[in-house]
């Protein structure tokens, strides 16, 4: 090795801590700004009222209240998988992708469910309802051959 590859590498070495700080910390103010701020701790809970934090979601919310899923269905629900981990990764997504879409300001006057979600959704649909789906679609169960969702896209938020 040169001196100056020696005197570049022990300056590099020295910068790592520094470096290393500077990402935990914009990581740690990221985190509490998501956290605290903006409520990011309310969607770990199975509290529909944090679906309207942001007043994007205020029509879907209200209509949820005055739909008949209300009494039997919260939004997590028909909105993320069943299990712990497919639960919460669905959730992050959508975390990520709600949060940046409106701290952005990039998010459509209509909301619509992007296909991912509307899979999950029509998924939720089947499992609670799989006696009806039985007797509309057969015990060959020729799943998928009819959208749930498409004819019934009113039921859980009164659009």
């Amino acid at each position: 090795q040169t001196d100056r590859t020696r005197d570049l590498n022990f300056a590099m070495l020295r910068l790592l801590p520094v470096l290393s700080a500077s990402t935990l910390g914009v990581a740690l103010a990221l985190g509490g700004y998501t956290f605290l701020y903006a409520r990011g701790w309310a969607y770990m809970t199975n509290d529909p009222r944090a679906c309207a934090n942001c007043h994007v979601m205020e029509e879907q919310y209200s209509g949820w209240l005055k739909g008949s899923h209300r009494s039997v269905a919260v939004c997590n629900d028909c909105h993320t998988p069943p299990g712990l981990v497919p639960k919460y990764m669905v959730k992050a997504e959508n975390g990520f992708r709600h949060s940046f879409a409106f701290t952005t300001g990039r998010f459509p006057d209509q909301i619509h469910i992007v296909a991912s979600d509307l899979a999950v959704t029509e998924k939720a649909c089947r499992k609670c309802h799989a006696e009806i789906v039985t007797a509309i679609e057969g015990p060959s169960g020729e799943a998928g051959r009819l959208s749930c969702v498409r004819c019934h896209r009113s039921v859980g938020h009164l659009e």
